[in-house]
C-alpha cells in the first residue's frame, strides 16, 4: 500500500523532486499573489467599518494562517523523524523551521500596521498577539539549537523535542480569541458555518493564500534540497552534481 512512498527514502531522488518542483512553484506563486494582490488592491470593495485599511489582509491572514501550518507541518516531518528513524523527515523539518520565521514575522509586521489605525497601537498583550509572538520565538528556538550543535544527528533529535513541546501553542493561537478577551476580530472564515466576508473580498484573499503556499513551498524546497546535498557531501552522486556545477541551490 505504501510502496510509492519508498523512493522519497532515496536522498537522490527526493533532491531531483525538489529541483523539479521549484520552477513550477514560484511561478505559480507570482502569477496567485500578482492577481491576488491586484485585485484586492484595486478592485475589491472597501470594508463598511474599516474602510480601505483592511486591505492588509490580502498578506496578513494568508502570512498568519500558514505560520500555523507550517508548524504542523514541521511537527509532522519531526515526529515522523522521530518514530520511525526516517533521516529526511528530520532534515525536512529543520527545512521549514527558518521559512516558518519569516512567514511569522510577516504576519507580526502586517498585524502591526493594521492594529495601528484599527485599534490605536501598534502592539497589544493579548493572547492572540502574544502566542503568536512564542511561536516566532520558537521558529527561531529551532533554528538556533540545530545549528549550535555539531553533531548534526544530535542536533536533530534536540531540535525534534523542542518542536513537539511547541505544538501545545498552535492550539492557544487558534482559538485564544474564543478563549479570553482580545482586541483581535474573530475568524471570518469558517469551515462548518457560513463565512461573514463577501466573495469580492474572498477570492482575491483565497488566490493569495495559495500563492503565498505556493511560494513557501517551493522555499521549503529549495530548504530541504540544499540540506540533502550537505548532509550527502560524502556520497558519489552528491560528488559528481558538484564537480559538473548541477548544482542548483549554489553550495
Amino acid at each position: 500500500m505504501w510502496k510509492w512512498l519508498h523512493p522519497f527514502a532515496n536522498p537522490q531522488y527526493t533532491y531531483r523532486l525538489t529541483t523539479k518542483l521549484v520552477p513550477w512553484l514560484l511561478g505559480a506563486a507570482a502569477l496567485l499573489i500578482g492577481i491576488g494582490t491586484v485585485w484586492g488592491l484595486a478592485f475589491a470593495p472597501p470594508d463598511y467599518q474599516q474602510g480601505d485599511g483592511f486591505r492588509i489582509i490580502y498578506w496578513h491572514v494568508p502570512a498568519a494562517s500558514l505560520s500555523l501550518m507550517l508548524y504542523v507541518v514541521m511537527a509532522s516531518a519531526a515526529f515522523i523523524g522521530l518514530i520511525w528513524q526516517y533521516k529526511l523527515s528530520d532534515w525536512f523539518a529543520i527545512s521549514v523551521a527558518p521559512i516558518g520565521c519569516v512567514v511569522t514575522l510577516v504576519a507580526l509586521f502586517t498585524g502591526a500596521v493594521w492594529g495601528k489605525p484599527m485599534w490605536g497601537t501598534w502592539w497589544v498583550w493579548d493572547a492572540r498577539l502574544t502566542s503568536e509572538l512564542i511561536l516566532l520565538f520558537l521558529y527561531f528556538g529551532v533554528v538556533a539549537l540545530y545549528q549550535a550543535i555539531e553533531d548534526k544527528v544530535i542536533a536533530s533529535r534536540a531540535a525534534t523535542i523542542l518542536i513537539l513541546i511547541g505544538v501545545v501553542n498552535i492550539p492557544i493561537i487558534k482559538f485564544s480569541v474564543e478563549w479570553w478577551h482580545s482586541l483581535h476580530q474573530g475568524a471570518t472564515l469558517k469551515l462548518t458555518e457560513p463565512s461573514t466576508i463577501d466573495a469580492l473580498m474572498f477570492y482575491p484573499l483565497l488566490l493569495n493564500f495559495l500563492g503565498f503556499f505556493c511560494l513557501c513551498a517551493a522555499m521549503i524546497a529549495m530548504r530541504f534540497g540544499t540540506e540533502i546535498l550537505e548532509r550527502n557531501m560524502m556520497r558519489s552522486w552528491a560528488k559528481d552534481l558538484l564537480l559538473k556545477g548541477d548544482n542548483t541551490y549554489g553550495i
